[in-house]
C-alpha cells in the first residue's frame, strides 16, 4: 500500500471542490480516472477510499479553513 498516495489523494478530496464533486457522483470512476493518470493507488486502495462513508466527503470540507480549500470558480465568477 502506497500510504503517501492514499493520504494525497484523501486531502485532495477534502480540499479540491471540483474533484470532491466528481468523486461524490462518480467514486469509482473518478479514482480509476486517477489511476490511469498515473497515481500509484491500487484497486484496493480505491475501492476503501470509493466505500467511506460519503458523509465524510460532504461535512469533513466544512471542519476545515476555507483558506485550505481550492474551490471551484463558476463561469460568471471567471468573468
Amino acid at each position: 500500500m502506497a500510504q503517501k498516495t492514499v493520504q494525497s489523494i484523501i486531502g485532495q478530496l477534502l480540499t479540491d471542490e471540483e474533484l470532491r464533486t466528481s468523486f461524490l457522483e462518480r467514486p469509482a470512476e473518478t479514482l480509476e480516472a486517477l489511476r490511469e493518470k498515473g497515481v500509484d493507488l491500487t484497486r484496493a486502495e480505491a475501492d476503501a477510499i470509493a466505500r467511506t462513508d460519503l458523509r465524510l466527503w460532504r461535512w469533513g470540507v466544512q471542519w476545515l479553513d476555507s483558506r485550505l480549500q481550492r474551490c471551484r470558480l463558476s463561469a460568471s465568477e471567471r468573468e
